[in-house]
């Protein structure tokens, strides 16, 4: 089964391999991404997390899904001494970079919990795979229409940070300026709730980013320096390198 849909502000794509699996779970999936964006989205003023930013809510009465991810937002601001921050000064309350991650691997989970087995569930590019091997392409800092690597994912998560989409978008918090370091930085986790704020808490540290990441259990990294280096931990599943 083969399925597409654009959720979140991207394109997610849904591959399973298990004969018999039922479209509805499917559609359950692709609901709960949907209820995500509802409830967690920073640009729609009914969702959770605006009235949250709006001071419209009693901080002790969240949601427990809010309650989870800003939890996990904490976690992250805290191991990078405060480069990674969801709430910057003079900006909306933003926890896109871990709900993006926490959403889809709880995706995943529902898809398991319906008896997929062999699947890849890609959300703009970060990716959630299991039953594979599966082949998973990075794409060039620089150049759109090529990959600067390749990687072998059997069961786990693999996710980007990048300057290539969205600009200087992410913010070292401890400067309070965008993060300039790195070009992109790809890191590999046993879940996508990691591998995405591990990417985006890394790339707002810079290049002392690729080493941090590379030290959480679990984690491999593949970094591309604002000076072009390449830099790769060692057990990064690297099935070859793309011309």
């Amino acid at each position: 089964m083969r399925r597409v849909e654009h959720v979140m502000g991207f394109p997610v794509s849904l591959r399973v391999d298990d004969e018999g699996f039922r479209e509805s779970a499917a559609d359950g999936l692709f609901a709960w991404l949907r209820e995500v964006d509802a409830r967690f989205s920073p640009f729609r003023e009914d969702s959770e997390v605006s009235r949250l930013d709006r001071g419209e809510l009693d901080p002790g009465r969240l949601s427990d899904d809010l309650t989870e991810v800003l939890a996990l937002c904490e976690r992250y601001r805290t191991a990078t001494g405060g480069a990674f921050d969801v709430r910057l000064p003079g900006r909306r309350l933003d926890p896109c970079a871990v709900v993006k991650g926490w959403s889809v691997q709880k995706g995943a989970d529902l898809l398991r919990a319906a008896g997929a087995r062999r699947f890849c569930l890609n959300a703009g590019g970060d990716v959630v795979a299991a039953g594979g091997p599966w082949r998973v392409g990075v794409r060039h800092p620089e150049h759109a229409d090529r990959l600067c690597t390749v990687l072998d994912l059997t069961d786990g998560a693999v996710a980007t940070s990048a300057r290539y989409e969205r600009g200087d978008h992410i913010v070292d918090g401890r400067t309070g300026r965008p993060a300039t370091g790195l070009l992109a930085l790809t890191v590999t986790a046993p879940t996508l709730t990691e591998a995405d704020a591990v990417a985006t808490a890394a790339f707002a540290l810079g290049p002392e980013g690729i080493t941090w990441a590379a030290a959480r259990p679990g984690c491999e990294v593949y970094a591309v320096t604002a000076d072009r280096r390449v830099v790769r931990s060692p057990g990064f599943p690297a099935a070859g390198q793309a011309a």
